[in-house]
């Protein structure tokens, strides 16, 4: 059956509401996202924390992956059912294609379902085209890219079965807009999720919203610290650095908006309006 095709779906609570319509008497002061059950990969430090932290409270639960860092996902989850949450830490390598799905179904057997991802786990290995490498190449791909994608299918896949509605969320990068030729097979891959950020949220939807945050100078490379990031701040048009929560509050925005899709919010200060300017 072709996809335009498909017929509307009965959801066990009445007929199919869209995202953000209001069911008769429903209290909509409690706000678009409590209740919601998001999985959010790389979860456990940097933007990830930041973003399960803003997710948590505004009401979602969560599923937080992590590839190593069980003690911080373990102390996060704690901290997240402070605020009144539930919460689960699942690991799993995205480097390893077989563990994509059994990730997905923990978070949703984990959390009786899913409404929405955050795809924010990626890596960022230096390196320029001229010791570019097939193998670093496909790393790249496979986490920053396909790892992504599969999660947010399996998601469509279960939500178009239920006859419901969700949301993705892909954390990008600045420099798609410009390039990164100090972190080619990253940049790379980013800009293959930027593409496929548009592909996914015409292809998935009416049941999926898919969009993108792309920050900017908000967090130092774990190898660099402050100073390196106020030195690129000086050269952005806002002449200012950002912070996580800026990323974060993105990130809840769109979790949380019913009638966005296919678009990329940069949270970089304006560093995307003049690519190049930053080295």
């Amino acid at each position: 059956m072709k996809r335009d095709s498909k017929p509307e779906r009965e959801t066990p609570m009445g007929s199919r509401r869209a995202p953000g319509e209001p069911r008769k008497g429903e209290d909509t002061a409690a706000g678009p996202l409590r209740g919601l059950r998001v999985l959010v990969t790389g979860g456990a430090k940097r933007l990830g924390r930041e973003a399960a932290l803003a997710l948590a409270r505004a009401g979602c639960h969560l599923a937080i992956h992590y590839r190593t860092s069980s003690r911080e996902a373990e102390a996060l989850c704690r901290e997240l059912e402070g605020e009144g949450v539930r919460a689960l830490a699942l690991g799993a390598d995205l480097d390893d294609p077989e563990q994509l799905l059994p990730l997905f179904q923990g978070a949703w057997e984990g959390l009786g379902g899913l409404d929405g991802i955050v795809n924010n786990a990626s890596i960022f290995p230096p390196g320029r085209l001229a010791d570019l490498s097939w193998e670093e190449m496909i790393r790249n791909l496979r986490v920053n890219a396909w790892a992504p994608f599969v999660l947010s299918r399996s998601l469509w896949e279960r939500l178009r079965e239920e006859g419901r509605y969700g949301r993705v969320v892909n954390l990008l990068d600045t420099r798609v807009v410009g390039g990164d030729r100090a972190h080619v097979a990253y940049h790379l891959s980013k800009v293959v999720l930027a593409e496929l950020t548009r592909l996914t949220a015409l292809e998935f939807a009416p049941e999926l919203q898919v969009n993108g945050v792309a920050p900017g100078a908000v967090l130092p490379p774990e190898d660099r610290d402050d100073a390196y990031l106020q030195r690129l701040a000086s050269l952005l048009p806002l002449r200012r650095r950002g912070y996580p929560m800026d990323v974060a509050q993105a990130v809840a925005y769109l979790m949380g908006a019913p009638f966005v899709t296919g678009q990329v919010i940069f949270v970089d200060g304006g560093q995307h309006l003049a690519p190049g300017v930053v080295p």
